[in-house]
């Protein structure tokens, strides 16, 4: 039987702890103090902080997304009469108005205490840390351990200061204190002693590095894998399961592994399996011109397998050549974004087939119209029959087509072949790449692995978009903001303007050219143009820009890199 567990007290202790010597520190922030002593402070708050991180993230995941909110406008829209503009009041926030270069906005500095001031014993007060299962108390170290490799130690929550490895150990001490908790329910004390090895060993490892020259290639691939196996050991070891309907499979061991994901959490609820002979069908209906209104045109038109499933145009042509509003993104890895088509106007692969079909310049059909013509033909009878009871409708044969797409996600590059130890064939360049994305270069702060988009881990349930600044033109002299208003549409919110979904770097290698507009031919020009900071770097007026405007300093051969390692995420079956 799942009890209660029967250390619940002394984690909420280590819990108020972490919350109240956090909210001690913080109190002593004052604007009528020197800088220099609200900093010391306000180090030794955010410290406490992220000791309480693991925890917060468990147990208390919306103050965690509010405490650790990064310093951009967030816009909630439910319809035309109600939009919030929320300002964020988060460590963030409070870490770049305390170290900024130029003069401190005393009352913008305010407005953040005032905020974190009540909220954290608003938190310690309202906490739900009663009831909690072993199994919780588990999940809760996994996440830990994801969020650092996926998100802590790249610089996301840290942005004035990188101090992200020394945050990374304050939340592995406070992983250590639980684990210390939980000695005598260890039935293998070995066990238990290889956690507190390991997580040792990966402190010192945090300790020797600095952020620019770290090397997380080898800390992901070592320690945080090393990791996850012994979470899954632990588990036995207790006699608990984890729970299986999250979107992360619990069970497995490695990162950047194809099972690392519970591909079924991102499928239609009580959708049918993924199996092979529905990604047949799917395939065979994805290749299908008879589903268009025209006859000639299909969803392999504009995603061709042998580009990563885009189409090589700068924007995607639709029926008679007609050029379409965007360029056409890859279809690989879409099943682990949360919404798609660049200004997210769909919430799922199947919802987007009903824009393809709908959409006068593509399928030109109705959805009616599509199921008919499955219907009368033979061959597709005699599979709905068999893997879909008989039903042909147009949900079954969405979700046929959804099927096939949500299977092009292999994780089989030589970059995962590499950490999943399979074999050993990545360069000093290549691995230098990896880190400069992880690190100095900031990629993985907006394109998040192991899928490289914009679906933020370590709950993977919401897909950012980000305003770039993107020009029209490739001239980086000579630069003309471009007019597409993204998300600005339908609810014509200003703040929205220009935002776009951020897409997979996987394949990367096949999608030329890029952008939402298509407007650079090559990897050489995007690496040049975040560098530079994006349209602001460049003098464009952004006023909502969400890439940092400053540059981030890459030497030649540290871009040439990135681009190497970049190249490594193309599919072994796309080569």
């Amino acid at each position: 039987m799942d009890k209660e567990s029967l250390f619940n007290e002394d984690i909420r202790n280590h819990y108020f702890q972490t919350l109240d010597s956090a909210s001690f520190y913080i109190q002593k922030l004052d604007t009528s103090k020197t800088v220099e002593e609200n900093r010391v402070n306000f180090l030794k708050s955010r410290e406490w902080y992220k000791r309480a991180e693991p925890m917060l993230i468990a147990y208390d995941n919306q103050n965690y997304l509010s405490m650790n909110a990064p310093n951009l406008l967030k816009v909630e829209i439910d319809d035309y009469t109600d939009i919030k503009r929320l300002k964020p009041k988060s460590y963030q926030v409070l870490e770049e108005l305390l170290y900024a270069e130029d003069s401190i906005s005393n009352k913008d500095v305010n407005v953040v205490l005032t905020y974190l001031k009540v909220r954290i014993p608003f938190i310690r007060k309202n906490h739900i840390l009663y009831t909690q299962r072993d199994r919780h108390h588990l999940k809760m170290i996994r996440d830990a351990i994801v969020n650092i490799a996926t998100k802590g130690i790249t610089g996301f929550d840290s942005p004035m200061l990188s101090n992200s490895l020394n945050e990374a150990i304050y939340n592995y001490e406070s992983l250590a204190t639980v684990l210390n908790i939980y000695e005598e329910a260890f039935q293998d004390k070995t066990l238990y002693n290889q956690w507190s090895e390991e997580i040792a060993e990966t402190i010192q490892v945090l300790q020797s590095g600095n952020f620019d020259s770290f090397d997380r290639y080898d800390f992901i691939k070592n320690h945080t894998n090393k990791q996850l196996e012994l979470v899954n050991r632990t588990a036995k070891d207790w006699g608990i399961e984890l729970n299986t309907s999250r979107p992360l499979n619990p069970t497995a061991t490695n990162i950047f592994s194809k099972d690392f994901f519970n591909i079924k959490n991102f499928s239609l609820q009580g959708s049918p399996a993924i199996n092979d002979e529905r990604i047949e069908l799917g395939r065979k209906l994805f290749n299908d011109e008879s589903l268009s209104n025209t006859g000639n045109i299909s969803c392999a038109t504009c995603h061709v397998k042998e580009k990563a499933f885009t189409d090589g145009h700068p924007k995607a042509l639709g029926i008679n050549g007609v050029e379409l509003q965007r360029n056409t993104p890859t279809l690989s890895y879409a099943v682990y974004q949360t919404t798609l088509f660049y200004d997210g106007r769909a919430t799922g692969l199947e919802d987007q087939i009903v824009n393809v079909v709908n959409d006068e310049n593509e399928f030109h059909m109705d959805l009616n119209t599509m199921e008919k013509r499955v219907m009368e033909n033979m061959e597709y009878k005699s599979s709905f029959d068999s893997l879909y009871a008989g039903k042909v409708n147009n949900l079954n044969v969405r979700h046929a087509i959804a099927t096939y797409i949500r299977s092009l996600a292999p994780f089989n590059s030589k970059f995962d072949r590499n950490m999943q130890g399979l074999e050993n064939s990545l360069t000093d360049e290549e691995k230098l790449g990896f880190n400069l994305f992880m690190g100095k270069a900031a990629c993985a702060t907006c394109h998040f692995p192991p899928a490289f988009n914009g679906t933020v881990p370590p709950k993977y349930e919401e897909t950012e978009f980000e305003n770039l600044g993107v020009p029209k033109n490739a001239s980086f002299e000579h630069p003309i903001l471009d007019d597409d208003p993204g998300q600005y549409h339908p609810y014509k919110v200003e703040e929205k303007r220009n935002f776009f979904k951020t897409a997979t770097v996987r394949n990367v290698e096949l999608t030329a050219p890029y952008m939402h507009n298509g407007v650079y031919e090559t990897l050489e020009e995007v690496v040049t143009f975040y560098n530079v900071g994006g349209g602001q770097g460049m003098g464009l007026d952004v006023p909502y820009q969400t890439l940092p405007p400053d540059s981030l300093n890459l030497e030649a051969q540290e871009q040439k890199a990135l681009i190497a390692f970049m190249k490594t995420l193309t599919d072994a079956d796309l080569k």
